[in-house]
């Protein structure tokens, strides 16, 4: 064979090779976009990092359900309870980071923690890549009713005539409903005393009971108590009124102006997870929150929707560690 004809033969075969590639490379294209776009292929699991019954579990459930039908897959909810939600935190933070695995952050676990714990087994900011918040839950400032005080003004001047008298319970040391009174003390300028408990219930079984004075509890579990006469509602501690208790004023309107703490809740994946598979838990949370029957069992629990852009969650939990960086410092809340 001649150099010449040798030459052509290895050219066609680099051009064949070239062929086989090429066609291979394209063959691939539709395979990895149809495998982007067949997310979810199997079931997605939602951690929460408290027990089942709580508001975070409630919430996580009612819009699982609606993400369930939406995308066409299972949602489980597993709780992982413990530590102020950072063992949940923890086991979100080191899953795949591939969808399948999301996690309901709340302001205890992406902006109290990291300024009330020594030490934090995840950077709620690192870590994380936020979808969207999810609801917005206000907390409840009640009374037993045999306090003298019948509103914020009078609980104000009855705190400032007798400092360190009144005692206000919570779900414990460093919790949003601990420091939602630290905020108040601060921003009304009155003594009041902490009573930290394990848990809600038992401050507010203790309130009903006058052991404790006042307590700035979450809506859902302290509303039923209200309706019932059982505690007296002073006010919520959100910007405006809530719709679950349109009579109830706002601390701000009260007499301190600029108060507002909220609990909230919002859903978040672990950090590298690709951006098209964000993109469509976002769109099926927004399109849950968006839903009537949700945001009417949401509303029942004394929440409001809140479905956000994936950037706006960011820069909203970015504001908020600031915000209780602050109030856990000035207060002196630890859990170590």
């Amino acid at each position: 064979m001649s150099r010449i004809s040798s030459a052509a033969a290895l050219k066609r075969r680099t051009f064949a090779l070239a062929t086989v590639a090429a066609a291979g490379a394209l063959s691939m294209v539709p395979f990895a976009a149809h495998a982007q776009a067949a997310f979810p292929s199997k079931p997605i699991t939602i951690i929460v990092p408290f027990s089942a019954g709580g508001t975070t579990d409630i919430l996580a459930r009612v819009v699982g359900q609606s993400m369930s039908t939406d995308l066409g897959q299972p949602v489980v909810i597993d709780n992982r309870a413990g530590a102020g939600g950072n063992i949940g935190g923890q086991a979100a933070a080191r899953a795949t980071a591939d969808g399948y695995t999301i996690f309901m952050g709340t302001v205890g676990t992406h902006a109290i923690n990291q300024a009330l714990y020594k030490k934090m087994p995840f950077d709620p900011i690192k870590d994380f890549a936020p979808l969207s918040r999810v609801a917005m839950v206000p907390n409840l400032l009640v009374a037993n009713p045999s306090q003298p005080y019948k509103n914020v003004k009078e609980l104000i001047a009855y705190a400032k005539a007798n400092p360190g008298k009144i005692n206000f319970g919570s779900s414990g040391s460093g919790s949003s409903i601990h420091l939602s009174g630290e905020l108040f003390k601060q921003m009304a300028g009155v003594d009041m005393q902490h009573v930290p408990y394990r848990g809600s219930a038992p401050a507010v079984s203790d309130l009903l009971g006058g052991q404790i004075s006042i307590m700035f509890d979450n809506m859902p579990s302290a509303i039923a108590h209200v309706k019932g006469g059982k505690l007296r509602a002073l006010a919520v501690t959100t910007a405006k009124r809530s719709p679950a208790l349109p009579d109830v004023p706002t601390i701000a309107e009260s007499g301190v102006p600029g108060y507002e703490a909220t609990s909230w809740f919002g859903l978040l994946a672990p950090a590298g997870t690709p951006a098209p598979v964000i993109a469509k838990l976002n769109a099926s949370i927004l399109k849950a929150l968006a839903n009537p029957e949700v945001k009417k069992k949401l509303a029942e629990q004394g929440a409001e929707a809140a479905g956000e852009k994936p950037e706006q969650f960011a820069a909203f939990i970015v504001s908020e560690t600031a915000k209780w960086g602050k109030v856990v410092k000035e207060s002196g809340a630890t859990a170590d």
